[in-house]
């Protein structure tokens, strides 16, 4: 029972995975068809019309299928983990543990387990439906999409990288109290690092930065910030309570797509004036206007 549900659980997020990455086959056909080069400022201060954010078709889309690629590829390898011998299992005692996790070793439990898949479900597929939704990202929706998937590729590599090449046990590997059969699986395997707090992070994290970006005059940013970090930390705590992973491995998950969901937009931040000291960025109280920064 335990094996069939386990087995669920990782069709599940292998479905939910490529669901997240499917707008990139339409973002590919979108940009495939843009001409190279940047709108001006000339261009920009006449019509009113900010440009974002700019994705250099012949460097991302390479580079999203190459780390896509890579990915599935490191989740083979994950499939192909053996169990662990009860000799080994038995043998193991909560000291062996390093002192920063020991106090994270405890039971498997259930409940916390599927409690903690509520706000990764939620959290994936939520930045497309604010695309869909907000009236200023609707006509950048499948730039944005690219982005998102390009986010969730960087997290989904680190991550798979980290589960593929490691063999670190789970916390409830290390309780008596754990039933013996979850104790053996490869899936116990997995600790290295927190994929589902990794993921909740950069999705909301994600979307918090790009409405941030479109909507530089709202008064309620810090509450999207707020919001992603709830979530993050909600994931978090239910992972660690559930047994399935240490606080290492959860606070590398937290960096780790906290970061990804930041910096993905950031990177790929429009630039109207091509100086490298001096920058020219979307910027506003009450309505569109222009901030320029010149570095010394």
């Amino acid at each position: 029972m335990i094996s069939a549900t386990i087995l669920l659980n990782l069709s599940m997020i292998k479905k939910a995975f490529l669901t997240a990455l499917s707008p990139l086959f339409f973002v590919i056909i979108s940009f495939s068809q843009d001409q190279p080069g940047d709108s001006s400022l000339a261009q920009t201060i006449q019509t009113g019309i900010i440009n974002h954010y700019t994705i250099k078709a012949k460097v991302d889309i390479p580079v999203l299928a190459g780390a896509g690629a890579f990915t599935l590829y490191n989740f083979s390898r994950i499939s192909k983990k053996t169990p662990s011998s009860q000799a080994f299992v038995e043998g193991l005692k909560k000291k062996d543990v390093n002192w920063f996790d020991r106090w994270g070793v405890r039971s498997y439990s259930e409940k916390k387990d599927n409690q903690s898949y509520i706000p990764f479900f939620v959290s994936m597929p939520l930045p497309l439906l604010v695309f869909g939704i907000d009236k200023k990202m609707r006509k950048d929706f499948f730039k944005l999409s690219f982005l998102y998937a390009e986010a969730l590729t960087i997290t989904g590599v680190l991550y798979s990288t980290g589960a593929a090449y490691t063999n670190r046990l789970r916390p409830l590997v290390y309780s008596p109290e754990t039933p013996m059969e979850k104790r053996l699986s490869s899936e116990s395997k997995k600790s290295f690092f927190a994929g589902h707090v990794a993921v909740v992070a950069t999705s909301t994290f994600f979307i918090a930065r790009v409405l941030s970006e479109y909507h530089p005059e709202s008064r309620i940013k810090w509450l999207y910030y707020s919001i992603a970090g709830a979530a993050t930390f909600t994931t978090a705590y239910l992972r660690q309570a559930a047994g399935e992973h240490f606080p290492s491995d959860i606070l590398l998950g937290m960096a780790v797509g906290t970061l990804s969901g930041l910096l993905t937009p950031s990177l790929h931040q429009h630039k109207l004036i091509k100086n490298q000291r001096l920058s020219v960025l979307p910027f506003g109280v009450h309505g569109a206007g222009l901030a320029a920064i010149y570095r010394l």
